[in-house]
């Protein structure tokens, strides 16, 4: 016990100690405060689900609990694996950390949810990723799942909080039940303005889990952080949101994937630019190739794309269906702007989207059919806020 004390006390001095490059205005994710949840693992077998944003400090959250003498038995990986280099969507299957030798169950391979043999023997789980606050971005789906199970399995569950870097704001429409997927599981809007931690809150309050389940939650806070505070990601969230413009523009741009356009997969600024082999489409011109580690084979492979370049777009972006409409209404006479309906769908949670571009409504005229719904989620987001929406 004395030696635990010695090696948390080391830790929290280094983490006292880092510079602003790491910890920007004192900022502290859940997994900094390590007082305040050791006491709760001590002496326990515990799982993590984690990946390569699970960080305290530069160490890994794993590589810190065993250093710890915290007896982690399990990591589970999710979507672009343990190391976070997987394509998306791309099938991962389970494995052994090299360095610890603890073994991964991919939560994104034969199953999305584990079952209770994988969980055995275990007394808690720990979430620990870092989202992007978008409704189809999957890591709150993997969260949703494990919840479920540790419910079912009658097993702790704590989430490690961190910044929501789009947590200022939340827009577009609610998800309708019918379009319930692994890109879409609540009745949240496209961006939802909440924290993982809040989130969690909200599903266990709502009893959104299989059968009204509720699941022993408890959710570690993020210290010195708010709605409004800006907070740039130490390490990027997956392979293709390098930077905090890509994270900001990623729920305005997202739509293009369930189309033949391509949003830079590819290159070294995905999420930064929109192109076709069409010299209409734009001034700015950039070809995909295969980049290991972040596409492999992007949309539009070694073909020249003509397009848009969103590199000096304001970090106060905000959701938008502009880039969507204006490329829609200038390609669709020409007949090569495809749709995959479905995926677009279960994206935007309804069929309303779809039908309301393609019948060639504004903005404007498509913002309003989801403004009360909004306003209902509004009172129910402010019933799970953790941190102040100003001060």
């Amino acid at each position: 016990m004395i030696k635990n004390i010695v090696i948390v006390f080391i830790l929290l001095v280094n983490i006292v100690a880092c510079n602003a490059q790491t910890i920007q205005k004192n900022i502290l994710p859940g997994a900094y405060n390590l007082e305040e949840y050791l006491p709760l693992i001590q002496n326990q077998n515990i799982g993590l689900v984690v990946n390569q944003s699970s960080i305290v400090e530069h160490k890994h959250l794993l590589d810190t609990l065993l250093a710890c003498s915290i007896n982690v038995l399990k990591v589970f990986a999710p979507e672009h694996g343990f190391r976070g280099v997987k394509d998306a969507g791309e099938h991962i299957d389970n494995d052994f950390d090299q360095k610890t030798g603890v073994p991964i169950i991919s939560l994104y391979g034969k199953n999305r949810k584990p079952d209770l043999e994988q969980l055995k023997g275990l007394d808690v789980i720990i979430f620990d990723i870092q989202d992007v606050g978008v409704r189809f971005y999957t890591y709150i789906s993997t969260m949703h799942y494990m919840m479920e199970a540790c419910a079912q399995a009658d097993i702790k569950f704590v989430v490690l909080d961190r910044p929501n870097p789009n947590g200022n704001y939340f827009d577009g429409p609610v998800l309708e039940k019918e379009y319930k997927s692994f890109v879409g599981m609540h009745p949240i809007p496209i961006v939802h303005g909440l924290t993982v931690g809040e989130l969690a809150q909200m599903i266990n309050g709502e009893y959104w889990l299989k059968d009204s389940l509720q699941c022993n939650l408890k959710v570690v806070k993020v210290k010195n952080w708010n709605h409004n505070t800006h907070y740039d990601l130490p390490v990027k969230p997956s392979p293709n949101l390098p930077n905090a413009l890509s994270i900001r523009l990623y729920p305005s741009l997202c739509f293009f994937e369930a189309t033949n356009i391509s949003i830079g997969r590819g290159t070294y600024f995905p999420f930064q630019v929109i192109g076709y082999p069409d010299s209409e489409c734009g001034e700015f011109i950039f070809t995909p190739k295969s980049i290991d580690g972040m596409s492999k084979h992007p949309k539009q492979e070694n073909v020249t794309c003509y397009g848009i370049d969103l590199r000096s777009e304001n970090l106060q972006h905000q959701f938008t269906l502009q880039y969507f409409i204006e490329f829609y209404n200038r390609l669709k006479n020409k007949d090569i702007f495809t749709f995959d309906k479905r995926w677009f769908n279960l994206l935007a949670g309804n069929t309303q989207l779809y039908n309301d571009i393609v019948n060639g409504l504004d903005e404007e005229q498509i913002r309003l059919k989801w403004q009360d719904s909004l306003q209902k989620y509004s009172l129910l987001r402010d019933k799970y806020l953790l941190y102040s929406k100003e001060d």
